[in-house]
């Protein structure tokens, strides 16, 4: 009997070799309401972290494909701020201090209780929503008052309610805020939300605006927040 976890649960990625682990590991959370996506891989998590965006990861040190040390010091560098639970065989102290000091939240130790594991990510969750209630910044703006932007959470929310947004379409959505009413260009767009190396093209950029306008009209349909200008870009009209 699989548990069933509602849409709007909190996301966890968990990165696991160990099948029979992650199984046990995915529906203890479940039962607690928490959805679990798991990988067996980095390359699949990282994949994974790419596309979506989760709450809290649970990171296995030794993976098959690397150390999963190695990309919580990567993720740390590039500014991610999702909490960070390391699995690890190791008990010594020194991975231990090892895995805090490149930016792990939390530490445990295999073998440990299910019940344990989903107490701790608990307790993770707990903190990430402490710290989005201290810093969720309302922009004052003309028209920006319908929006909430919670950088520390990668979050927006829209007339006090969270936009269900992928990590790009929050990254879109946070640049059109800082520049109300400007025409950004697909360039401009490719540039600060890809960057200059990725492979990604202008259908990219139209493909992700109008998925993000189509959540922003399930949630304000009287409203049409993003206007497209043929051959120059798009711009976020504000309402008055």
């Amino acid at each position: 009997m699989h548990a069933v976890t509602s849409p709007h649960a909190p996301q966890v990625l968990l990165v696991e070799d160990d099948p029979a682990i992650a199984r046990t590991v995915c529906y203890a959370l479940a039962r607690d309401g928490i959805a679990a996506s798991h990988c067996l891989l980095l390359a699949d998590a990282r994949a994974q972290w790419k596309s979506r965006r989760f709450d809290v990861l649970l990171l296995d040190v030794g993976l098959p494909d690397g150390n999963g040390l190695d990309w919580c010091r990567e993720l740390r560098a590039a500014g991610a701020q999702t909490p960070l639970l390391v699995l690890s065989a190791r008990g010594e102290e020194m991975d231990r201090v090892l895995g805090l000091e490149l930016g792990a939240d939390d530490y445990l130790t295999k073998p440990f209780s299910p019940r344990e594991l989903v107490a701790r990510t608990r307790a993770l969750l707990r903190r990430v929503q402490r710290l989005q209630a201290s810093a969720v910044q309302e922009t004052t703006a003309p028209g920006l008052a319908w929006f909430a932007l919670d950088e520390p959470g990668q979050r927006i929310h829209l007339q006090g309610r969270a936009l269900d947004l992928t990590r790009r379409e929050y990254q879109l959505l946070a640049c059109m805020l800082a520049r109300p009413g400007r025409i950004l260009s697909r360039e401009f767009l490719l540039e600060h939300i890809w960057g200059l190396d990725s492979d990604s093209t202008d259908r990219t950029v139209d493909t992700h605006i109008k998925t993000l306008r189509a959540k922003l009209r399930a949630q304000a349909p009287e409203q049409e927040l993003i206007t497209t200008h043929r051959g120059m870009g798009y711009s976020l009209r504000l309402p008055r």
